[in-house]
């Protein structure tokens, strides 16, 4: 598949998709699949180069909110069966997820969400601090209460998923339009009716917009609230470590929100700095690094003076619940959109591809998307905050 800019884009299209990241590939494998055609992908630069770019995305199920556990449940089998369906290999490593926990509201609110997942099929339980110390041998059990734990979760390589999709919609037909950028909407009526690029204007019957951080403003061309604010995570790559590291499950310290998992023949380390302003600078500053280094010395000290080779920034796109926005506007029946993931999006990504594919052909997806709807926080509806966030 060529990824080379379009001189121009097609002057026409049913489905125009606004955004070439996991979501959007994954939107347009499913659309075409399902015998679609005339889809054009608008991505204003290379596939995957904003949050999809990260170098390893988590794949779980272990969430509080029960349709969070269904989308990640079920992405996680389309996961599995990646290498048949599209047909690629995306180096998923079903190593486990496991959440160290420090106090006793900790512990109560995950037994809960562990009976809940459990409920829903997910295999997670909770574990001692000592099982979770023979799982990740860097562990200090010193202050943990307890753990939570998962061996279906994992990591994959998020570039390979996008580029498996596009490749399979690609195939099927679909028009990948990079380097290109989306400058406006054209609405008539209740209707979108054209999409204004930097290689000329599409005229469309439906836009998905699969925007990632950069949905918000996709949203007000077309006067659609989508509240998603871009927020800077960061993370870094050790050097190779000798003896190799032992395998270990995607490790989070709950509490603080620092992680780690292996990554080649190293470690990846990454953890949220609470300090971190909104805004879409993506400047890699290794200064963050001490932050993971503190947390680092109490729960897995080995981990604290492990020399780093450089490390990588990207956008976390973070909705007011830390919640996904799925849905079709009210205003514009053929506007939909797939954004707002806050952290979750690659992992939630095959699942929401199939939810998109059916909003656009008006059936039933697997299971009720209404709560994830943009209206719920400008109509006063119940909003439905996440608590595993990272």
């Amino acid at each position: 598949m060529s990824s080379s800019a379009f001189r121009t884009v097609p002057a026409s299209a049913d489905v125009v998709i606004v955004g070439g990241g996991v979501m959007g590939a994954s939107t347009a494998f499913h659309l075409a699949e399902a015998g679609v055609t005339n889809i054009v992908v608008v991505e204003r630069g290379e596939l995957g180069c904003g949050s999809s770019g990260k170098p390893i995305g988590g794949v779980r199920a272990q969430f509080s909110d029960p349709l969070n556990i269904e989308l990640g449940s079920r992405s996680l089998r389309a996961y599995r069966e990646f290498g048949h369906r599209p047909g690629a290999d995306i180096r998923l490593d079903t190593v486990g997820y496991l959440f160290l926990l420090d106090s006793a509201r900790q512990t109560s609110d995950f037994e809960a969400a562990v009976q809940l997942q459990n409920s829903l099929g997910v295999p997670s339980r909770m574990i001692a601090p000592e099982e979770a110390r023979r799982l990740c041998p860097y562990l200090s059990t010193d202050g943990l209460v307890a753990a939570a734990y998962s061996p279906a979760d994992g990591h994959a390589r998020p570039g390979l998923v996008v580029q498996g999709y596009a490749r399979a919609a690609a195939g099927a037909g679909v028009t990948i339009a990079t380097h290109t950028t989306v400058s406006g909407l054209d609405t008539a009526g209740d209707r979108v009716v054209g999409v204004h690029t930097s290689h000329g204007r599409i005229a469309c019957a439906t836009v998905i917009c699969a925007a990632g951080a950069w949905s918000a403003r996709i949203g007000e061309m077309a006067g659609v609230n989508l509240p998603v604010q871009p927020v800077k995570r960061q993370l870094a790559f050790t050097a190779p470590i000798t003896p190799p590291a032992p395998r270990v499950p995607f490790t989070i310290d709950f509490s603080s929100t620092a992680y780690f998992h292996n990554s080649d023949d190293g470690l990846l380390l990454g953890m949220a700095d609470p300090d971190q302003e909104d805004g879409f600078d993506t400047t890699w500053t290794p200064e963050w690094l001490e932050l993971f280094r503190t947390v680092a010395r109490r729960r897995a000290p080995a981990l604290a003076g492990l020399e780093t080779t450089g490390g990588w920034a990207g956008l976390y796109e973070v909705t007011p619940d830390h919640n996904a926005l799925i849905g079709r506007s009210a205003e514009l029946p053929n506007f939909l959109y797939a954004a707002g993931f806050s952290g979750h999006g690659f992992l939630q990504a095959p699942a929401v591809g199939e939810v998109m594919r059916d909003l656009y052909l008006e059936r039933e997806p697997f299971t009720d998307m209404s709560p994830l709807s943009a209206d719920r926080f400008h109509h006063g509806a119940e909003t439905r905050p996440e608590a595993h966030v990272v």
